[in-house]
């Protein structure tokens, strides 16, 4: 019964997936970083200099929208971890209020979605999907806010295919925000997001605790502050806070540096 239902519910994300595809999308922004700085390795307890690279695209479509990033990751060890990889995310949305052509604010809720999420590691063969909800809030200076509350159910290829140990379900809850604001004639923005991802147990009998991920952004927009080209080149850092690492008793706490260029 449990793996009829899960069947189900993929099915309702991969046609989700395809409508977003599918759809003429209104707006789209795509941002390429570059970060620098000492990333945790939880498996061998230290940390290492590590450079990671991100495309990523935040659009709308007709009745919703789409974030998706990838990740290249790379430091200075060869020791398995962090070896020239990759890691992707997508979370594209269907809106509620768009789709039945009614308001669906309540309170200071602007707008419910349903949202699913796809997430996929190269080396350690990692697959998730996150099907779930997302309630999208209407706060003064924030550009956007929003919280999704999602499942989180394991399609790792598991230990005998060379990857990650299979995991059992589990849920996330995530808050994930950007709020620009000026001081003076500067533009600065603070955004990120933060994530909780239930304890589940793995294939090997053990049990991974509850995480708390955390990666705020500070940017300062440099293209106006040079050159009068806003919202193209920004510069600041992010901090990542890692409770229980990669489901590790392992905890990060580091601040990258950060560049932007926004096409």
């Amino acid at each position: 019964m449990q793996g009829t239902a899960l069947r189900s519910i993929q099915h309702i994300v991969v046609l989700t997936a395809m409508l977003a595809i599918w759809t003429c999308t209104a707006f789209a922004q795509t941002e390429f970083h570059l970060q620098t700085g000492k990333l945790r390795n939880p498996f061998a307890q230290k940390s290492v200099e590590s450079l990671v690279l991100t495309v990523q695209q935040a659009s709308r479509w007709k009745l919703g929208d789409s974030f998706f990033f990838l990740d290249y990751i790379d430091d200075k060890e060869r020791d398995g971890f962090n070896d020239r990889d990759f890691y992707a995310e997508w979370y594209p949305t269907l809106s509620i209020g768009k789709l039945t052509q009614t308001e669906a604010r309540l309170g200071l809720i602007s707008d419910v979605a349903i949202i699913v999420g796809f997430n996929a590691g190269a080396d350690a063969k990692v697959l998730k999907f996150l099907p779930g909800l997302r309630a999208s809030w209407d706060i003064p200076g924030f550009l956007f806010l929003n919280t999704d509350l999602t499942g989180y159910f394991d399609r790792n290829f598991g230990v005998s295919k060379g990857g990650a140990p299979k995991e059992g379900h589990s849920f996330t809850f995530d808050i994930n925000w950007a709020a620009p604001f000026k001081l003076g004639n500067q533009s600065f923005a603070i955004r990120g997001h933060m994530e909780y991802i239930g304890g589940r147990s793995n294939e090997l009998g053990g049990r991974y605790d509850g995480s708390i991920l955390a990666q705020p952004q500070f940017v300062w927009d440099l293209g106006q502050a040079m050159a009068n080209q806003p919202n193209q080149i920004l510069l600041g850092f992010e901090y990542q806070y890692w409770r229980n690492k990669l489901g590790t008793d392992e905890d990060e706490n580091t601040i990258q540096f950060l560049m932007v260029w926004r096409l």
